[in-house]
């Protein structure tokens, strides 16, 4: 099993060598590329797969209102998971824990794909169909805390933003995968697709949760986890949860609302717009998905252009200029959603998910990173993060779709439920500090330091690379 050497640098913060850096980068996005992979695919058959095998025979608008109902069950235990494997990562290490998640997220959708329907099994289809969700749920709600830290715990200062983003890119990318795997069932006929089809890309998670356990396998510790653990000597008697929200509250809250936004985008344009624009503007799915799939690839650029701009600017100026961005897009991607077109359904998915996701989610790990000391940091980022998942992606899908039932079909009051969660955001990013210039060593100290606008000062960048 391999050891991650750390080299020091004359100002005395420690990071991994580049070797094992690229290792724990590697590991960071596979992980939770596997992760999301087959929690987004959830995510797409909810649309377009489950109210025809599970809850056939309903309503088809109430069909999908309740399909939709399931893929919230795994947002509502994603902050349970955050909770559970935010403390167990913060006693005893973001490693095992990391193992853990993918082993229980692969199980769990493996399992999704050899579920027998409704009309085998009656009404335990979907009840076990809910389970396996919730199942779901709870493994990723401890993965991306962990994938974030251990890049974000070993990495330079003047890189931490591009370091951490690695966990956000593994979404869009295990969303590709998945989209393009569903998308090439698509083509088989519409009887064969429903029998079967859809099945293939759940029980292929086997392999690639194989491929993620054998990679993390080989990724050690973070030096400053280890460090700090060897110093408790009541380690085993904290309570990280506890502590959190007795000592950080309010950069907890900060975690959340400034992490709506960029849920807000995933939910409405990762979900929600597939099924629009097969249900309502009926387009055909197979193109859809790979359109979806297309996003999700400049969704990755823009994580890319904004994480690396977040270690230049500060996280806070990049972060509020994506949720200006959002607000300012609202209107016009869902009067492109109106459309009906399949290049206006491109352009939309381009500016709605892969520009305003990339500049409100790129820099969002470091950024929450640095909310938070050591001692916290799992418990701090994986729950902040999982309740804004809950809350502006959970249960978007469902409140769009009623939404669009109440506005007679126009989606304006879609577009203001976008601009109102963007807001959320915004105000707490205006309420906070940005402390992109600190050492993993201050970010333990008070969070009181740089003013609210510090971008990485000069004298740190040089200090760091000397």
């Amino acid at each position: 099993m391999s050891t991650t050497p750390t080299t020091a640098a004359p100002s005395g913060a420690y990071h991994a060598s580049p070797r094992d850096m690229r290792r724990i980068l590697f590991s960071s996005f596979l992980g939770t590329a596997v992760e999301y992979y087959d929690f987004i695919l959830y995510a797409t058959a909810a649309g377009i797969v489950f109210n025809h095998v599970f809850f056939a025979g309903m309503d088809p608008n109430l069909a999908i209102f309740v399909s939709f109902g399931t893929l919230a069950m795994g947002y509502i235990a994603r902050p349970l998971g955050g909770f559970l494997f935010g403390h167990l990562g913060d006693l005893v290490g973001r490693k095992t824990i990391l193992i853990s998640t993918v082993l229980m997220m692969g199980i769990a959708s493996t399992l999704i794909g050899l579920l027998p329907t409704t009309d085998q099994i009656g009404v335990w289809a979907p009840i076990l169909l809910v389970s396996l969700r919730l199942f779901q749920g709870i493994a990723v709600g401890g993965e991306w805390g962990g994938a974030m830290l251990l890049a974000f715990e070993n990495s330079r200062k003047e890189s931490r933003g591009f370091a951490a983003s690695f966990a956000y890119m593994g979404a869009p990318a295990g969303t590709i995968i998945g989209t393009l795997m569903l998308s090439a069932m698509t083509m088989l006929p519409d009887g064969q697709f429903l029998e079967w089809g859809w099945r293939v890309p759940f029980i292929l998670s086997a392999v690639l949760m194989a491929l993620a356990i054998f990679i993390r396998m080989r990724v050690s510790e973070s030096r400053v986890f280890k460090e700090i653990s060897a110093k408790s000597e009541a380690k085993k008697r904290r309570v990280p949860a506890a502590e959190l929200f007795r000592e950080h509250p309010k950069s907890l809250l900060i975690a959340v609302a400034s992490g709506l936004s960029g849920q807000m985008a995933q939910g409405l344009m990762g979900a929600w717009a597939i099924s629009y624009a097969v249900q309502q503007a009926v387009l055909v799915q197979t193109e859809v998905l790979n359109l979806k799939a297309l996003g999700g690839v400049a969704t990755i650029v823009m994580i890319i252009v904004a994480s690396k701009l977040s270690d230049r600017l500060g996280r806070r100026k990049v972060l509020i200029a994506g949720n200006i961005g959002a607000m300012v897009l609202a209107f016009p991607v869902m009067g492109l959603l109106e459309m009906g077109s399949t290049v206006a359904f491109m352009l939309a998915i381009f500016l709605g998910l892969s520009i305003v996701q990339g500049f409100t989610s790129g820099p969002y790990g470091a950024f929450v990173g640095e909310l938070f000391p050591t001692s916290v940091r799992y418990s701090g980022t994986s729950i902040g993060y999982q309740l804004a998942s809950t809350l502006g992606a959970g249960f978007t899908p469902m409140i769009a779709t009623a939404l669009v039932m109440a506005g007679g079909g126009s989606l304006w009051l879609v577009a203001c439920l976008w601009i109102a969660f963007s807001g959320m955001s915004l105000a707490s990013l205006l309420a906070a500090k940005d402390r992109s210039d600190q050492d993993i060593e201050q970010l333990d100290g008070p969070a009181a330091a740089p003013e609210p606008d510090a971008a990485p000062s000069e004298a740190g960048k040089v200090s760091a690379r000397a």
